[in-house]
């Protein structure tokens, strides 16, 4: 349906696709995805006007309080769609919503599509129209996972099974297995996901109306996946994430498969990102192109957002990188970025300004590409706090210094100081540190009281896991 949508033709839609049950979705500060669906007879224009009062937010992490707990949900109906595996004899379609505080409360700061709202709101101040976002999400599809978290001291593990690996057991069939790091664009029958990858994109563009550009294998063994959506403003691209992320699991689960967004689940092989694109637009043109740059054709303004980028990323981490387990992606020698700089094509810094074409015939193509951000990322705080860094970097003028044109895996210690190449956070504590003494760049898009939740909530992560045995470390001091 289209953006103008009115709540009448809403109540036509719901008649002519015998649509019996509505399922209203909103996202958690984790970025988990939750729902609440609610039967025809509730639907009413007033869903729209008033929202529908059926959240404890005191149920969902860090959103509420227990005492002050009733919220609404508002429905967006520009994201109304139907469910492709909802039942014929009555189907059901998806809203996504916007979170409320009770009794005329107004807004909730701790709904992260708003803080995405708040974003695109505080670019227009700054004197833009638009940006624009592409991220790239990467997924792993295994074929079963195992784990045991016994919390009676016995012990913990887990176990991956898929047919495309080097370790694929008998009783799921071994085919021709993908090496460790050689599974980027192979062709079937060694890809064995390219019908699954197929579906997905046909699900997301028949029902749910986010256009796709291409779909691979992606560089690790056992099931890596990449699906590229075309660009959009912030707050649809953070929405089409998250029905992105929905489709890919419900799609292979139907098909006997298990999907994960967790960014390193495989020793030895690479992790999966989310590199961010993004541009910022006015007045029909894109702000980062400059035909004068020699090079890169880069603006000075797209220098500064850069310069923004650099100097917050260390903070920024602690959002885009949101996880224990992002930072065992983050480690050298995986195509994962460890340090911060920038360059022209040079996939060992993190923040990149991708070089394929070149001259005014694509000058609409000219981005900035942010290399730090994986998939277990909230999409609407990680594309909002990339936005409030690279703003701040315009508004202050902050030089991103030379490019940094080698690899710099293999520059010496020495020499990664005379370029002033920092290192991103090393733990999740690091990066939650480094938020907490640098957190002002993020006021004109977040509440105090949201960066205080994650802080929060991430710093029990690390503590939790902190605190638990590795098996590894068996191996290394058993003996001891």
């Amino acid at each position: 349906m289209k953006a103008e949508t009115s709540t009448m033709d809403f109540k036509e839609y719901v008649k002519l696709n015998n649509v019996k049950f509505i399922d209203l979705h909103f996202t958690d500060i984790v970025g988990r995805l939750h729902h609440v669906t609610v039967t025809g007879s509730y639907l009413d224009d007033k869903i729209f006007t008033e929202g529908v009062p059926k959240l404890d937010g005191s149920s969902i992490k860090g959103f509420a309080e227990i005492y002050d707990s009733d919220m609404v949900l508002k429905p967006d109906i520009t994201t109304l769609a139907l469910l492709p595996w909802s039942i014929e004899g009555g189907r059901t379609a998806r809203m996504i919503c916007d979170v409320y505080k009770g009794y005329g409360g107004g807004r909730s700061s701790k709904d992260p599509r708003y803080v995405a709202q708040r974003a695109e709101e505080y670019l227009v101040e700054s004197g833009f129209d638009a940006s624009y976002w592409g991220p790239e999400v990467e997924f792993f599809i295994f074929d079963k996972v195992f784990w045991d978290i016994s919390t009676t001291g016995r012990g913990m593990s887990y176990y991956i099974e898929s047919r495309e690996a080097p370790w694929s057991s008998s009783s799921i069939g071994k085919g021709y297995p993908i090496r460790l790091k050689e599974g980027y664009f192979p062709v079937p029958p060694q890809d064995t996901l390219m019908e699954y990858r197929s579906e997905v994109c046909r699900i997301l563009t028949e029902y749910f109306r986010i256009e796709v550009d291409a779909h691979h294998h992606e560089v690790a063994t056992a099931g890596q996946c990449e699906i590229d959506l075309k660009y959009d403003n912030l707050v649809k691209m953070a929405d089409n994430v998250q029905t992105y992320k929905y489709v890919v699991k419900n799609v292979a689960w139907r098909m006997g498969l298990i999907a994960t967004f967790m960014p390193k689940p495989l020793y030895g092989d690479n992790g999966s990102g989310m590199h961010v694109h993004v541009s910022i637009w006015k007045d029909g043109l894109n702000l980062f192109y400059d035909p004068d740059d020699d090079y890169a054709e880069l603006s000075q303004l797209a220098r500064y957002f850069i310069g923004g980028l650099l100097e917050h990323s260390r903070a920024l981490s602690a959002i885009v990188a949101p996880t224990t387990n992002s930072y065992r992606r983050l480690t050298p020698g995986y195509e994962a970025p460890v340090f911060i700089a920038w360059s022209k094509s040079n996939r060992s810094a993190n923040v990149r300004v991708p070089a394929y074409f070149r001259g005014g015939n694509n000058s609409s193509m000219k981005r900035i590409e942010f290399r730090t951000p994986d998939s277990s990322a909230n999409p609407y705080l990680c594309f909002a706090s990339i936005l409030a860094a690279g703003l701040d970097g315009i508004k202050n003028k902050i030089e991103p210094g030379d490019p940094v044109d080698e690899d710099i895996y293999k520059l010496t210690s020495e020499k990664r100081r005379e370029l002033g190449v920092r290192e991103l956070p090393g733990s999740l504590k690091d990066a939650v540190e480094s938020l907490k003494s640098d957190r002002e760049f993020l006021k004109p898009v977040m509440s105090d009281e949201l960066i205080d939740t994650i802080i929060e909530i991430e710093m029990s992560h690390f503590i939790e896991v902190n605190s638990k045995p590795h098996p590894y470390e068996f191996y290394l001091y058993f003996d001891i």
